[in-house]
């Protein structure tokens, strides 16, 4: 049984006193939780203080991006060193709005996940089509690419692969339970036909505008094993019941 796995993804967005008051109202409302992987992405300025906020909880912290060499002369850049210092377990890898603002590359997104592992830092790798590619017919084939050059010569240890149909985020529109399955089974299958057993063990999580109205028909799909949360995580209230999501 894979266990839940449940992130949120606040992107741009929170400044460190937002950060704090979030935690403050979101901690005692999660405590007994303990069958799921709750986890927390804040943007960089408040890593530190999320991460001494959540020492103590049951909450996971993550970054949003990573950079694939350990240190050196690059400006503006975080390594997986300086996160696991911290206490990151995860980090973001290969978004959409990364590949698509910041032109990283399957092959970047590649570098990024071996330096984390490196690093002692899980990788959350987001794979996902466009509204063209997905209406051309080819979202199985954009899948497969961003699997296999996303995790070349690696294995899926400490890996979660987040689905995130480039089309759903953001835009209100979320592919349906239905949509969902059937991606998150194939990615399943491709992963088995790298992996072997590996492909039952790997948490496939579903992105793209998650709500509290829509994760429980996500989480009932037999390959969706979590969410990775935009928006719908900028309240605690809100993400508090994504979290607790019904178990039908």
């Amino acid at each position: 049984m894979r266990r839940p796995f449940i992130a949120a993804n606040w992107k741009m967005n929170k400044t460190v006193s937002g950060t704090r008051e979030f935690i403050s109202s979101f901690i005692p409302e999660v405590k007994d939780v303990t069958d799921v992987d709750i986890v927390i992405a804040p943007p960089f300025t408040s890593l530190v203080v999320a991460a001494e906020e959540l020492k103590n909880s049951n909450v996971i912290i993550a970054a949003q991006d990573v950079f694939y060499e350990e240190k050196g002369a690059y400006t503006g850049e975080v390594s997986p060193l300086m996160l696991a210092d911290i206490g990151c377990r995860y980090a973001i890898i290969g978004h959409s709005e990364r590949r698509q603002y910041f032109d990283e590359t399957d092959e970047i997104v590649n570098r990024k996940i071996k330096a984390a592992k490196r690093g002692g830092v899980g990788a959350i790798l987001c794979i996902g089509e466009s509204l063209e590619e997905r209406e051309a017919g080819k979202t199985f084939d954009v899948l497969e690419r961003e699997i296999d050059k996303g995790l070349f010569e690696t294995d899926t240890g400490d890996i979660v692969i987040a689905y995130e149909p480039i089309w759903a985020i953001g835009t209100g529109k979320t592919a349906t339970p239905e949509q969902a399955q059937e991606a998150h089974a194939y990615i399943r299958e491709r992963i088995g036909v790298k992996y072997g057993n590996k492909g039952d063990e790997v948490r496939i999580i579903y992105g793209g505008s998650v709500t509290p109205e829509n994760i429980d028909s996500l989480m009932v799909c037999k390959d969706v094993d979590g969410a990775l949360v935009g928006g719908a995580s900028l309240k605690a209230e809100s993400f508090v019941r994504i979290v607790k999501f019904n178990r039908f």
